[in-house]
């Protein structure tokens, strides 16, 4: 069976496959890209043709659950020493998290950066001091939101923590059709300073509502005249255009000339 799971709190679920039944909650063990970890079931029997990024070895067991939390007391210390390391080498980076395999040979810590960074130094400094292989993982700050939590703007959960699928592409064309884009892109970003996910959720029908609307500040023509486009209200179906003779007149989308 295909499951989705979730491994480290700033990365997508990843879907895994699965010979033994599994249920939504179940701590299981799965083959990691840097060896065995522990992550929790959050949907299970998956239909996809999509092809399973890991395979789940076995249902987490008590001692299992206790060793990786073992392995992961010191996280705070390795967060911290890694913010030092790579200060003291003048990386520009931010470190947000760390983790530690199941096995506590390797450590993975997670990090943001505006640009590619060459922390080959800082990793043989970090498994000098700790003595574990060190990997790096560069995340993006949608991900590092996902990781802290919180709320947003609208009072409810943050989207990247309450849906736990991939994160979709939001892009400004998605605030432009909706008629936000003007309000500048302090208003429509989000915590993470990136446009917000929501801006995703009605695109799609605003592009629909928009179909056959003439453009922003274009000319149409009604039955008093020739006018310009000063609003368009896509829920409504309507147009305010201003006449030749500065008349504003609120009109139906169906009662354009030619």
């Amino acid at each position: 069976m295909k499951i989705l799971v979730s491994l480290y709190k700033w990365e997508n679920p990843r879907l895994c496959s699965s010979e033994s039944e599994l249920s939504k909650g179940d701590k299981i063990v799965i083959e990691g890209e840097f060896g065995p970890d522990i992550g929790t079931v959050l949907i299970s029997g998956i239909e996809t043709a999509d092809n399973p990024q890991q395979n789940v070895l076995r249902k987490a067991t008590q001692r299992d659950i206790e060793a990786f939390k073992k392995n992961n007391t010191r996280k705070n210390e390795i967060v911290e020493t890694a913010r030092k390391e790579a200060k003291t080498l003048g990386l520009e980076m931010k470190i947000v998290d760390a983790r530690s395999t199941l096995d506590g040979g390797n450590m993975i810590v997670a990090f943001t950066a505006n640009e590619r960074i060459d922390f080959r130094e800082l990793v043989k400094n970090l498994s000098k001091l700790f003595h574990r292989s060190v990997r790096m993982q560069q995340i993006g700050s949608r991900d590092e939101a996902r990781k802290l939590g919180g709320c947003g703007i609208c009072g409810r959960e943050l989207c990247c923590v309450r849906f736990s699928g991939n994160l979709p592409s939001i892009t400004t064309e998605m605030a432009r059709v909706q008629q936000i884009a003007h309000r500048g892109s302090e208003r429509i970003s989000g915590l993470c300073g990136r446009l917000m996910c929501c801006l995703s959720f009605e695109a799609e029908q605003y592009k629909e509502l928009l179909s056959g609307m003439p453009e922003l500040h274009s000319f149409v023509k009604v039955k008093e005249g020739k006018g310009e486009v000063m609003e368009i209200n896509a829920i409504k179906q309507e147009l305010k255009i201003k006449t030749e003779d500065d008349k504003i007149l609120t009109i139906k989308k169906d009662d354009l000339l030619g």
